[in-house]
């Protein structure tokens, strides 16, 4: 007998406190082919995308959240969330097995309830970035610049901030991101200086993996600014 990929999982909703039914994947069912240099990953054709599955999402209040999401709502924000989210929320299920439309109208939800909620801006990169890569599964080009774009900002709050700090993201990673990111979206001089950054952290120790890695992505910055100048000199 063939198991399942899903089992399903009670989840209390941290602002309504209800609970509600969400599908969750089982580790073995989970097959990543490759991965991309900003961290996407592909799977495997008779794999379940895990992607669509992160965010929670309320049938109660409409409230959407991901397990980086904080359980404390600053004074104020409770009333926002209400007026915002709840009052206008049409009751529907997320619960079920969904498709790539449903996985990016649960992160969408999540981003506008992280934003209300005022979640860190490592959080919000989060959900930001994983919406460009599911727009990228669609070759949906402009929309996966604009949220990448999105992303970056939010990284780069983070790292001027740091509230990346406690969470499971280290600086080194943060820097990683801008500057990656920066370069897919065409941001060669922000790309530059952030890949220059995670480069120079290996004196302090960093990390080894990112450290290589964007040894190898400067590398194509510095070819894609020399083409950048050529044409500008034309």
């Amino acid at each position: 007998m063939e198991v399942s990929p899903f089992y399903e999982k009670k989840i209390d909703c941290i602002y309504c406190k209800k609970t509600f039914p969400t599908l969750k994947i089982r580790t073995k069912a989970i097959k990543i082919e490759h991965t991309d240099t900003d961290f996407c990953p592909t799977y495997a054709e008779s794999a379940v995308n895990a992607l669509y599955y992160n965010v929670f999402v309320c049938e109660h209040c409409g409230f959407s959240f991901t397990e980086d999401f904080t359980k404390y709502f600053a004074p104020g924000v409770r009333e926002t969330i209400q007026e915002e989210i709840t009052n206008k929320w049409i009751s529907r299920n997320f619960g079920a097995e969904r498709t790539i439309f449903q996985a990016l109208e649960a992160y969408k939800l999540a981003y506008i309830c992280g934003v209300y909620k005022k979640e860190k801006s490592v959080t919000l990169a989060g959900l930001a970035l994983r919406i460009a890569w599911l727009y990228r599964s669609l070759k949906n080009e402009g929309q996966e610049q604009r949220f990448m774009k999105m992303a970056r900002d939010q990284y780069l709050t983070s790292f001027s901030t740091e509230d990346y700090a406690s969470t499971q993201m280290s600086g080194v990673r943060v820097m990683y991101m801008i500057a990656e990111l920066s370069r897919r979206i065409n941001d060669l001089d922000t790309s530059t200086r952030f890949f220059s950054k995670v480069i120079e952290s290996q004196r302090t120790g960093g990390e080894a993996k990112l450290v290589d890695m964007a040894k190898e992505q400067w590398q194509i910055v510095k070819k894609d600014r020399e083409i950048s100048r050529e044409i500008a000199s034309k």
